[in-house]
């Protein structure tokens, strides 16, 4: 027999953003129904933000070793054993997976419900015994590994980051189809845990970063033995005796013992039947507006479903619009613009608000500010020079974006993160003290080049020899 469960909110898919709406709903009271076909946790717990950064925590140890000289030390090479490694992995997500659970959802209150849903008109979705007529429904269903149509890839075996976290013996050669930080982050980490690697990108690396700054990150990946190809189209694929191979336009072909696809994502809205609800959407993912709202409006989409960024931080952020907008009935609105987002290699890269090159489109005359980290005390003690910090600014100098690119930038980005999101203008960061030796000072350092030509002009000079004159 079918159940009817009437909630306030129905969520569909227990990722980071729709864990994030079912545990506020529930702490304010509301009845929530919250949908899950897969793995609790989602793609960022499961195959995603977790094990990647836990595989790469790995690696960085890894690669210790061959540093040591900097300091006065010769240390082995490190023995890895991959097996281990991958327990590691999976020790860091079973460590987390407690947060994400059925049982501590349901102790807050939340009426889990593992299945497939699917709407079955504007107000209804069903999953196995269940109808749900909720008040309002959140998608929040994430995104996949996208499969490019690259002839041959049907019959070939490949992996994805759903998959490639299963290995339990590292590639002898990684082949990677995508430059992006996917891509990359894993090419790193193989690199450092004993795999040859080797990148195949048809159009340019880490095309969405500021290009002088993604430039560092691809020189260290170089001079780790990491090949990486640009602007080469893979024309099919096979896999002969053992090995996978890829062709590219022209002929050459790489071989490999292992090919990961991490040529982008796509929006899971497959098996939804979002048509019978009234819900429009297009390849990307399911259109919203400004408010999160689709175009019927019972029904928000959150995360990568919704076609925006694709990062865990962002699908939080939209969580939080979507109860100011469901519960509160507030006009909240996303704003992108002061969204950062972190590559995770070594050195890292990360970014918020407008590059050079976007602001220089919006905006009559910029200014560009710049600090090495070779400049800085504590990355000089630390041995971690490569680097630096870039800042754009508006003429009269209020904060367009920031670029850093070197050791723990995705630490240093927040504090850049806030000033645009505040609005602040780069007087602000010259007044902040910063502790010494720490390398936030590379942000404070940047700040001060702004006001240095006048700092030094002949009307300072003249006002001060006129201070001069009172003693």
């Amino acid at each position: 027999m079918t159940e009817t469960l009437t909630p306030d909110i129905c969520v569909i898919g227990a990722g980071s953003g729709g864990l994030s709406v079912a545990a506020a709903a529930a702490a304010f009271g509301v009845p929530v129904v919250l949908i899950e076909k897969g793995r609790m946790g989602g793609d960022c717990l499961n195959y995603g933000c977790v094990p990647s950064k836990a595989l790469l925590a790995a690696a960085r140890h890894a690669a210790e070793p061959r540093r040591a000289n900097l300091f006065g030390m010769e240390l082995p090479r490190a023995k890895i054993d991959f097996a281990k490694v991958n327990a590691h992995v999976h020790g860091v997500i079973a460590a987390i997976a407690p947060n994400d659970s059925t049982e501590r959802f349901t102790g807050l209150g939340v009426h889990v419900i593992a299945g497939a849903a699917r709407f079955t008109d504007a107000r209804t979705v069903a999953v196995g015994n269940f109808e749900i007529k909720a008040r309002r429904f959140v998608v929040a269903t994430g995104s996949a590994a996208a499969v490019p149509p690259i002839p041959g890839l049907d019959s070939t075996p490949f992996l994805t980051n759903e998959t490639i976290f299963e290995l339990k013996e590292c590639p002898e050669h990684l082949v990677i189809i995508g430059g992006g930080p996917i891509g990359l982050e894993l090419a790193q980490a193989h690199g450092r845990l004993g795999a040859a690697v080797t990148v195949l990108e048809a159009a340019t690396p880490l095309a969405k970063d500021d290009p002088e700054c993604a430039e560092v990150v691809l020189a260290q990946l170089a001079r780790e033995g990491i090949a990486i190809r640009t602007g080469v189209k893979v024309a099919r694929v096979a896999h002969d005796g053992g090995k996978v191979q890829a062709v590219l336009e022209g002929g050459e072909t790489v071989e490999g013992s292992h090919l990961l696809v991490a040529a982008g994502r796509k929006a899971n809205t497959e098996g939804l039947d979002l048509a019978a609800a009234g819900i429009k959407y297009e390849p990307r993912g399911i259109m919203v507006d400004k408010g999160l709202k689709t175009s019927n409006k019972k029904v928000y989409a959150i995360g990568d479903v919704a076609g925006g960024p694709q990062f865990t931080h962002a699908a939080n952020y939209h969580a939080g619009i979507v109860i100011r907008n469901a519960l509160f009935r507030l006009p909240a609105k996303t704003n992108h613009d002061t969204l950062p987002w972190v590559t995770f290699t070594d050195p890292e890269l990360a970014h918020v608000g407008l590059t050079e090159s976007q602001a220089r489109e919006r905006h009559k005359t910029i200014r560009v500010l710049r600090w090495p980290y070779h400049e800085n005390d504590r990355a000089q003690a630390e041995r971690e020079t490569h680097g630096h910090i870039k800042v754009v600014t508006a003429k009269n100098g209020r904060i367009l974006g920031a670029t850093i690119v070197g050791a723990h930038a995705g630490e240093l980005i927040t504090t850049w993160t806030l000033a645009l999101t505040q609005g602040l203008n780069i007087r602000a960061m010259t007044g902040i003290v910063m502790p010494y030796p720490t390398l936030a000072e590379i942000g404070k350092r940047a700040a001060i080049t702004y006001f240095s030509s006048s700092l030094t002009g002949s009307t300072v000079r003249r006002l001060i020899g006129f201070l001069r004159r009172f003693g």
